[in-house]
């Protein structure tokens, strides 16, 4: 990767050889690893970091607590920020990183902020699936006619926030029946987003619920691909804007040198790498998506932060329901 970025200014680091900057990351190394080693070559901060599912290292960090290597979690999942938040793991971060973005899209005592946007959508098979037979909504994915057609990936931590947000809206018990009306239905279950994607590409599932930058990977590996992404109405329970959030542990031995990777990663640089090489929407102003993105499609009004509640109980759901089998 040529080296494109730069150090955002405002905040300052530096670091011997003995420190280096330790990173959980829900992202994997192809989406953030290319950001975290311009940030090393241009500051000369040493980093490690840890790749994982979101909500697993949420976990970890919850059972290290205070003991926890990590200084910064990078999260894919909203869900799994607010977890740790609630227990009181995450440090306040600094005004001049959080004033980079808009409020929705930051906790609201300041222990994550968002680094880019990215929208729930079902992506389906255009060869197979005409326009007029895709749903109205999420919750018409339980029909019959659907059976064996939606592949999910339960273990993603987009997927898990969408069922917290479900929770929220519909509570519990309708949620439970939405996931077990799934399971009934031989929803096919694949290990993450882009798995899922590649699927209804080559024609192996018609449907699956996935983030809409995926399908645009694909597309620009194989611009003949027949996946298209649907977008629910603002008003439907399938209509839900996420962000990839980042935050400072309470117990990092360098919150410095974290404020200042975060700050990077909020960076014009860096928020344009996001968009035009992960397709995701960026959100510092100024910095414009990706020309291939379409507008932003309109969501629900949710407030962002109660997706942090409840993500051990989403899991709980999601295994009681046996969509993961």
């Amino acid at each position: 990767l040529p080296v494109l970025l730069a150090l955002g200014g405002g905040l300052t680091a530096c670091s011997s050889d003995e420190d280096r900057l330790t990173i959980y990351s829900g992202r994997n190394s192809e989406l953030l690893g290319p950001l975290l080693e311009q940030f090393s070559e241009e500051t000369g901060i040493g980093i490690d970091v840890r790749y994982g599912q979101s909500a697993d290292l949420a976990l970890l960090i919850g059972e290290e607590g205070d003991r926890s290597p990590a200084d910064v979690f990078v999260s894919q999942s909203p869900g799994a920020q607010g977890y740790l938040d609630e227990q009181g793991l995450l440090a306040e971060l600094p005004a001049s990183v959080l004033d980079l973005v808009p409020e929705e899209s930051r906790a609201a005592d300041g222990g994550w902020v968002g680094l880019a946007a990215r929208f729930r959508t079902l992506v389906y098979d255009s060869d197979t699936v005409d326009e007029g037979d895709l749903p109205d909504s999420v919750l018409d994915l339980v029909d019959p006619r659907y059976e064996s057609q939606v592949a999910v990936a339960p273990e993603n931590g987009s997927f898990q926030d969408f069922v917290t947000s479900m929770r929220t809206e519909i509570g519990d018990d309708e949620t439970e029946a939405w996931l077990t009306g799934m399971a009934e239905n031989d929803s096919p279950v694949y290990a993450d987003n882009l798995s899922i994607v590649d699927a209804v590409a080559r024609g192996v599932v018609p449907f699956g619920l996935v983030n809409h930058y995926y399908n645009y990977r694909i597309l620009e590996e194989d611009p003949d691909a027949p996946s298209r992404n649907h977008f629910f109405s603002a008003d439907d329970l399938g209509a839900l804007r996420l962000v990839t959030g980042a935050s400072i542990l309470e117990s990092a031995d360098l919150p410095d040198e974290a404020a200042a990777l975060i700050e990077f990663l909020l960076s014009e640089e860096a928020q344009t790498f996001f968009t035009d090489e992960t397709f995701e929407y960026p959100l510092v102003d100024g910095v414009d998506p990706a020309d291939v993105l379409p507008e932003p499609p309109p969501v629900r009004d949710v407030d962002i932060n109660e997706l942090s509640g409840g993500l051990e109980r989403t899991q709980e759901l999601i295994e009681e329901s046996g969509i993961t089998s």
